[in-house]
């Protein structure tokens, strides 16, 4: 029994520490780039550009306008983490129907995020990536500019939130049946919905680096669980983990609000940008699921391979591999909460 366990926890864990070590290495290019543009009069523009930054060094990144628009020498200025600049814009007639370029985009790994503000109070918001790094300047955002602006950015922030991921993985194995998992996950939506739209729109705030400290210990809380569930013991979170989810998912979604607080939302179409941002986070959320079965089915057939022992259901091979996989979880979350911790009192 000890080579099928090792294997599975092996294959467990393995997708969650690549995602991690990725992470760590490519957290310089995998946070977008902003451009913002404010609309000062009909040919007059506004410009914002910040660029990730580190070690005095910024992404090799430029913003190419059209022509016959003129810039004003840009007034720079390094921040934490990221290189901003400003400057006016001048066109000789109107920028809607033209083409604005991120140069430089297509060779990294990094995304735009493009916000435009009319002077009329509307605005337009564009997710550029390396394969389509130029947008044409609308005076009118559709739902398809907006499906393809925010759901893109939900997806891509559950996904690279590794935190988020662990707290959604430890709950899958603490679940013990299809009903339990559907009951959890759907309570956990609800509650992250719910103070995502609330934090975005600004009903509710709370500085984010206490919160995610929280995050990370919730995560703890989650870990310990399985562990108790393994053991034999009994907690609101093993008989009722749909609460456990609910409360948690509440944290959860003040910790999504912030990729849309840093991004904005259109002002004639926030329901709008707010569900297809959830909707990306959804199916982030349930592409993660997925894999994460794939690989319980990958442990029962090696189980089964390796000692003849058949595994009725993907949860056996959860119960399985739930111990190794409870303390490397917990493991990770505790140093994220010391290293939150002392970042609040920095």
């Amino acid at each position: 029994m000890r080579i099928p366990l090792r294997l599975g926890a092996l294959l467990i864990a393995l997708p969650v520490l690549l995602s991690l070590f990725a992470g760590a290495a490519l957290a310089h290019e995998v946070r977008p780039a902003y451009l913002e543009l404010v609309e000062l009069d009909p040919q007059t523009w506004d410009v914002l550009w910040k660029v990730p930054a580190r070690d005095g060094r910024s992404l090799g990144l430029g913003v190419e306008f059209p022509a016959h628009c003129r810039s004003t020498a840009p007034h720079g200025r390094f921040t934490e983490g990221a290189y901003i600049e400003r400057w006016k814009t001048r066109c000789d007639t109107s920028l809607y129907g033209s083409t604005i370029t991120i140069t430089g985009l297509e060779s990294t790994r990094t995304d735009v995020l493009v916000r435009l503000l009319r002077s009329d109070e509307t605005s337009q918001t564009r997710r550029l990536t390396p394969t389509n790094a130029a947008f044409a300047v609308s005076d009118a955002a559709s739902w398809t500019q907006i499906a393809a602006t925010y759901l893109p950015l939900g997806m891509e922030h559950i996904l690279l939130g590794t935190d988020h991921l662990l707290f959604v993985l430890a709950l899958l194995f603490l679940v013990r049946s299809w009903p339990r998992l559907i009951a959890t996950v759907t309570a956990f939506t609800i509650a992250h919905s719910i103070t995502l739209a609330a934090a975005t729109l600004g009903w509710i705030r709370i500085p984010q680096t206490p919160v995610e400290a929280v995050i990370a210990l919730s995560i703890v809380f989650v870990a310990v669980e399985i562990v108790h569930a393994r053991s034999g013991k009994i907690s609101l979170a093993i008989t009722r983990p749909w609460t456990v989810a609910f409360v948690f998912g509440l944290l959860h979604g003040i910790g999504f609000s912030g990729a849309l607080r840093e991004t904005g939302l259109p002002e004639n179409a926030i329901p709008s940008a707010l569900a297809f941002f959830n909707i990306g986070v959804e199916l982030g959320q349930l592409s993660f699921i997925l894999a994460v079965f794939v690989a319980l089915n990958v442990v029962r057939s090696l189980v089964h391979k390796t000692t003849a022992r058949r595994l009725d259901n993907s949860w056996q091979a959860a119960q399985l591999a739930s111990t190794p996989v409870a303390y490397l979880i917990g493991t990770l979350a505790v140093i994220w909460v010391l290293e939150r911790t002392a970042a609040f009192w920095q």
